[in-house]
């Protein structure tokens, strides 16, 4: 399926160790034809981590995009009455924001973009990174995986050793996972078997 002409919602939270694993993936949707409305929680745009700065962040997210980057509710909450978006993806998906999503709460630009979009019926995919999926977590994922329009990129233990809880995206699959989600369809398998990723 081609991207041409589509308008990708790309929605990042706060994962911070997982954006160097993000940005080829949003490249590989421009590639492939896509349009990219960037969209940051408030934790991406205003925490300095060892990860990189906010505002350093939401300028490269910007200018990988070709867009202004959306940070606040007041910014998001148009995106629904305007249908811009074909798809919106968060990726990473914190477990944070799963459960906030999964319970109806929207206090975030990223919530509320989701919100907005979901009232229009179109596709929410979503790519998991957090520590607690099997753990208080697993009710949350579990509301979001029999909601309607909502589609997961692939998923699995990341190192079951040392955080036996924590399930991560194969970030990889963003835009096969976005191609089926257009058509209405979840990519399978959604549980994979992921190579082992060090504890950062």
């Amino acid at each position: 399926m081609t991207l041409n002409g589509k308008n990708i919602g790309f929605a990042l939270t706060g994962s911070h160790c997982t954006y160097e694993e993000i940005w080829p993936e949003i490249e590989r949707l421009q590639e492939n034809g896509a349009q990219i409305y960037p969209i940051v929680s408030e934790t991406v745009a205003h925490s300095d981590t060892r990860f990189g700065k906010g505002v350093e962040i939401v300028k490269r997210f910007a200018d990988i995009a070709g867009h202004p980057v959306v940070s606040t509710i007041v910014e998001a909450e148009p995106l629904g009455p305007a249908k811009i978006l074909d798809c919106l993806v968060i990726a990473p998906c914190t477990g944070n924001t799963c459960a906030k999503l999964a319970n109806a709460i929207t206090d975030s630009a990223v919530l509320m973009a989701a919100k907005a979009h979901l009232r229009n019926g179109k596709p929410l995919v979503l790519a998991i990174s957090t520590n607690d999926a099997l753990g208080l977590n697993a009710k949350n994922l579990g509301v979001l995986l029999s909601t309607p329009q909502v589609y997961f990129v692939p998923f699995g233990q990341d190192n079951p050793t040392e955080k036996p809880r924590s399930l991560v995206a194969q970030m990889d699959l963003i835009l096969p996972t976005v191609e089926r989600a257009l058509e209405y369809r979840q990519l399978q398998p959604v549980l994979i078997e992921r190579q082992l990723r060090r504890v950062r």
